[in-house]
């Protein structure tokens, strides 16, 4: 095998599904994280079509199912608490929901035995080499490996060392999105409430079987300068976007610093003309993130993974015709689920016409077609997309 050692940067969902296959096929991996330790909480993500069948074959679909948190029944309200529109059971969950740290668990519990996990450090350095790639890290010694492939999300240290600084990849959507955990007192069960007003959106939600519940807030503007460290400055922001609503906004706010776990940051898409250079490969967000809004992105890491190690693994470690190979089977797939993200005002109005509008919509929605194309849409381009059996699978 041309290639046996492989460094995955990031141990959230593309980097330890990628380990699993690589583990499969006969590489050695190690995968480094920034944080301590698994990041809890997280907003929900699901599964559909290709994504499913990934699952099935690793063989966690069963245990990912016992983390399941299928949103459902969705209700639009006034600032009185009044029902405007409501969308049935489901309407956003695809085939298959889960917390994002769950699924981050459940991955981590399949690998843990077979791969060595790093944390609490990161890539500060990569040089190329005829033989592999030289490593220099925060606070270990420098090693090095055979392959580097960034899975480290939307602001990806490696993307960012290896294809220059995230300005030239990273495309706002202008809008922000915060996350965080609650107590489930307005008992929700499993359903979700959503609060709209000119440029924002609230949301809440039932979480782990009605035992807790997420709180989510959207926001439209123009780029905001914030240090992603920096968590009270992010809470701040929040505070000062949201002071004046009402509804149950100010509850909300009063809980955020009681919270579990804290999630900030743009609503973005990254867009590459490659996802390689060199020794060096990109994967899951840090190659195509298609933003939340999309709803594919948790299909696509999965995907994405077990392409890029069935790749390596037919041409026997040979990384550049297999790195060629995983994009030319991913980027068609990728654009297509991009552009679920196209039309986001319809969600987040920001003028009074448009909000206008949007309440009409969400009022007919249940009763047309138009409900069933946006159900059956991110499915239909989920199926789009063939996985091979590779020789290991088969």
């Amino acid at each position: 095998m041309k290639a046996k050692t492989v460094l995955i940067s990031g141990a959230s969902i593309a980097g330890p599904s990628l380990a699993f296959w690589l583990h499969r096929y006969g590489f050695q991996t190690t995968i480094v994280e920034k944080a301590p330790a698994l990041r809890p909480g997280g907003y929900a993500v699901d599964f559909r079509g290709v994504g499913m069948e990934v699952l099935k074959r690793m063989g966690i679909l069963e245990e990912v199912r016992k983390y399941e948190t299928r949103t459902g029944k969705i209700t639009m309200v006034n600032k009185n608490n009044k029902k405007v529109a409501s969308m049935p059971d489901g309407f956003t969950s695809g085939e298959l929901e889960i917390n994002r740290g769950d699924l981050s668990l459940v991955l981590y519990e399949a690998t843990k035995d077979n791969t060595t996990y790093i944390f609490d450090d990161s890539i500060t350095g990569l040089k190329q080499v005829a033989d592999g790639v030289e490593v220099q890290f925060s606070r270990n010694p420098s090693r090095k490996f055979d392959l580097v492939i960034g899975a480290d999300g939307l602001h990806s240290g490696v993307r960012a060392i290896a294809f220059g600084d995230e300005s030239k990849f990273v495309h706002n959507l202008g809008v922000y999105l915060a996350i965080y955990t609650i107590p489930n007192y307005l008992k929700l069960n499993m359903d979700a409430l959503f609060y709209g007003s000119l440029g924002k959106k609230v949301g809440v939600f039932g979480a782990r079987q009605r035992k807790e519940a997420k709180a989510s807030f959207y926001f439209t503007s123009d780029p905001i300068a914030f240090e992603r460290k920096d968590v009270g400055q992010q809470k701040q922001i929040i505070r000062e976007k949201f002071a004046a609503e009402s509804w149950e906004v100010p509850k909300l706010l009063e809980m955020m610093d009681e919270a579990p776990d804290f999630y900030f940051d743009t609503l973005a898409q990254v867009k590459m003309d490659t996802w390689s250079t060199g020794r060096v490969a990109l994967l899951g967000d840090a190659a195509h993130c298609a933003s939340p809004m999309a709803g594919m992105g948790t299909t696509m890491a999965v995907v994405g993974a077990y392409i890029l190690a069935g790749e390596l693994y037919e041409a026997n470690g040979d990384f550049l015709p297999a790195y060629a190979r995983y994009e030319s089977a991913m980027r068609t797939f990728v654009d297509k689920c991009q552009k679920l993200a196209d039309g986001i005002d319809w969600f987040i109005p920001t003028t009074r016409i448009k909000l206008w509008w949007s309440q009409q919509i969400w009022k007919i929605l249940p009763y047309t077609p138009w409900k069933n194309i946006m159900i059956e849409m991110p499915a239909k381009i989920a199926g789009s997309i063939s996985l091979n059996n590779y020789a290991a699978c088969a």
